[in-house]
């Protein structure tokens, strides 16, 4: 299978606004889909309700990752920012405090968008398989975070491991592709969806990726039920600066 990162991930923005306003029925077919959503808010483990912390929500889809920061850590300030502009709309239309606002931008962009650390946190969720340029996405959201500060990557990774694979591909082709065209009419998103995890990088690559852009401590933790060893929080620190 040929997977054209430049251009499959160019159309991402484009496919997302299409379905945006069935995606929060969609993922909640999915078991566990928002509780392993606040599993990989809590793994960024901050302290206490989020008093003085400022967090960036990366990719922030419909708002679902977001809600989980949000109930998480409370009295953080949190910026939630997506490329797609009808995924925002659905967010938007959910009631919030004013401690959280949201941006429209690729993650690439957030420079340009007004975007600008220090962040105490970030939680990227389903982001990293959709960037044209992983490296680069991993190295700019660590220039984001403050020093010492964690990234909690939550993502599919399946490449490093037959038996997932075997297990993607049979619930893609079972249930998530023809539920996707059921409820839209149009399974091209979640076709997407299941080439693009086959397409990205095993646990090993990955962790990897965010040791050499400057992370440290990065480490692996599972979830649980049909996504476990499917679905993972990846969570690193930037390094502090040293004397």
């Amino acid at each position: 299978m040929i997977f054209d990162r430049a251009r499959e991930t160019a159309e991402v923005p484009a496919a997302f606004d299409q379905d945006a306003s069935s995606y929060d029925r969609l993922v909640g077919a999915n078991p566990g889909y928002f509780d392993h959503l606040r599993r990989s808010a809590a793994r960024l483990g901050l302290p206490g309700r989020g008093a003085g912390l400022r967090l960036l929500d990366v990719g922030c889809g419909t708002g679902l990752s977001t809600q989980a920061l949000l109930e998480t850590y409370p009295e953080a300030e949190i910026v939630a920012a997506d490329a797609s502009v009808e995924m925002l709309a659905q967010a938007r239309a959910k009631a919030w405090p004013s401690t959280v606002c949201f941006v429209h931008s690729r993650a690439e962009d957030l420079a340009a968008a007004g975007v600008d650390g220090p962040f105490d946190g970030i939680l990227a969720a389903y982001l990293l398989r959709n960037l044209p340029d992983v490296t680069a996405g991993v190295a700019g959201l660590r220039g984001l975070l403050a020093p010492g500060a964690p990234l909690a990557v939550h993502e599919y990774s399946v490449a490093d491991s037959t038996y997932a694979k075997a297990v993607w591909t049979a619930v893609c082709w079972a249930i998530v592709i023809p539920l996707g065209r059921r409820v839209t009419g149009d399974a091209s998103l979640y076709r997407y969806l299941w080439r693009s995890v086959l397409a990205f990088d095993g646990l090993t690559r990955l962790t990897g990726r965010m040791t050499r852009a400057g992370l440290e401590h990065v480490h692996v933790e599972p979830m649980d039920g049909w996504q476990r060893g499917i679905v993972h929080t990846i969570v690193g620190h930037r390094r502090r600066r040293t004397s």
